[in-house]
């Protein structure tokens, strides 16, 4: 069975949160994953366009970052969530992840 093994996001601006540090907004758009016979592939949400990422030095490239796959929380546990609220530590702060 095939297994999601990165995360992709891009970056799409900064914040400051509570304890004043700055820090980045992420948008996930898609994942790497695994086959079983150890090939690899990668998965883009159909609906992510790279124009409407910020391009302030008017670069003709695009940086795609690659995260670990954080676990998911599962009857309160720690570990995994996902905090879709744009101010949180998570590199994954947006309302349309898909997992």
């Amino acid at each position: 069975m095939s297994k999601k093994i990165k995360d992709l996001a891009v970056a799409t601006g900064k914040y400051t949160n509570s304890n004043g540090d700055e820090k980045t907004n992420w948008l996930n758009v898609g994942a790497i994953i695994e086959k079983d016979d150890g090939g690899k592939f990668m998965i883009l949400e159909r609906t992510f366009n790279p124009a409407g990422i910020p391009n302030p030095d008017n670069k003709s490239t695009l940086i795609i970052s690659m995260f670990d796959v954080k676990k998911k929380e599962s009857n309160n546990e720690p570990g995994g969530s996902v905090d879709t609220s744009g101010k949180g530590d998570n590199p994954f702060s947006n309302d349309n992840i898909p997992f």
